[in-house]
């Protein structure tokens, strides 16, 4: 019997080189590739009008990455060396090791049933048991945070707050007094194969952001380093991928919408037990993560499913705390996070995922969690 054709957990969309090429030959004619290009500076004003289109925008800056971007502006919250920042156990490990990276030390709490999110309402619990200098929620699969209960969280607290919003451009909105990073990584919905993005209303940290971008080097001030930074710039190569997807954006919203709104009645439709993130309906998500009923466990599921062609995996788990090079992190019990990672299993999505792909799949969990009640 021949093997089942196989459905991939992820198919990458970015700009194809017909796309690229207006760009490309910038690039060329410029003769400039790095170290703040024009290409990277109008990426950046295309971002920032893309976040306050009628108002007055934030400002945004390119990073080599999304990882770069959350120690750039960890870093650039100056806080004292070896201040806790907390952020939940239900994240990519990127979020943990960028608060390390920039001499903090990681505080691991736990985040709400329905939307899988850290809160404001549990970092003001953690805060009240804790010293905590920062926090650092995610919008964990794309789901946004609430940047005005975040904004009043630093207003109430004094507590600074950079959202980790490595997969939600085009779900998170920019708080008043929180700070965003984005990733532009291939995975993304919005890809440039590489880069980062942070986004604030504060100028005076922005500038600090972009300071350490480029080594700690104080232009000002005689181009000397008065606080180490890194080369976390965004190339003029990536900034013109990152382009080209920001013209297609409007066809990719829609496209990724359909997708996922059929997808999702199908799944019900095949295995009504099957739990979602709480989560707005109209957003634009790069992956598709399933709660499976109690009684299930992912890693129970995955072979048989990989038996009948396909891919899935257990996104953020471990949980963060039970990563070794995060022991003994952790705020304290962690029921929700470890129990949502034995159970979330990330099902194939892509844009062009096609009907009779979703069927196998829906089929296939249907058959795997029939008679196991939610």
């Amino acid at each position: 019997m021949s093997m089942p054709s196989r459905i991939p957990l992820l198919v990458a969309q970015l700009p194809d080189a017909d796309a690229l090429l207006p760009y490309l030959r910038q690039i060329d004619a410029n003769r400039w590739y790095t170290n703040f290009g024009p290409l990277a500076m109008q990426l950046e004003q295309r971002f920032a009008a893309s976040f306050a289109p009628t108002l007055t925008a934030p400002t945004a800056i390119t990073a080599a990455s999304g990882t770069a971007g959350l120690e750039l502006v960890l870093g650039a919250l100056e806080l004292p060396r070896g201040s806790s920042v907390l952020l939940p156990a239900l994240t990519f490990v990127a979020t943990a090791t960028a608060v390390i990276r920039a001499g903090y030390r990681p505080l691991i709490g736990d985040v709400d049933a329905s939307t899988w999110l850290l809160t404001p309402e549990t970092a003001r619990e953690y805060a009240a048991n804790h010293r905590v200098a920062a926090v650092m929620p995610v919008a964990t699969f794309g789901n946004p945070q609430d940047v005005e209960a975040w904004d009043a969280f630093v207003a109430d607290t004094g507590i600074p707050v950079v959202i980790d919003a490595a997969g939600a451009y085009g779900n998170q909105r920019i708080g008043r007094h929180c700070h965003v990073v984005f990733s532009l990584h291939a995975t993304k919905a919005l890809a440039a194969g590489e880069g980062g993005l942070v986004v604030s209303y504060d100028a005076e940290l922005a500038a600090r952001v972009r300071r350490l971008s480029n080594f700690g080097i104080d232009l000002d001030r005689g181009s000397q380093v008065f606080v180490a930074g890194e080369n976390g710039k965004l190339s003029e190569y990536h900034a013109a991928v990152a382009h080209a997807a920001l013209d297609q954006w409007p066809v990719v919203v829609e496209r990724r919408r359909a997708v996922q709104a059929r997808y999702q009645y199908l799944l019900q439709q095949h295995c009504p037990g099957l739990g979602m993130q709480r989560r707005p309906e109209n957003g634009i998500y790069p992956i598709l993560v399933g709660l499976l009923p109690v009684g299930l466990q992912a890693r129970e599921l995955q072979p048989e499913l990989l038996s009948r062609g396909i891919e899935t995996r257990q996104w953020y788990c471990p949980t963060l705390d039970r990563h070794p090079a995060f022991a003994g992190c952790a705020a304290g019990p962690l029921p929700v996070s470890h129990e949502l990672a034995e159970r979330l299993l990330g099902l194939p999505f892509f844009i062009d995922i096609d009907e009779t792909q979703m069927q196998r799949v829906g089929q296939a969990m249907a058959d795997l969690t029939i008679g196991v009640s939610a």
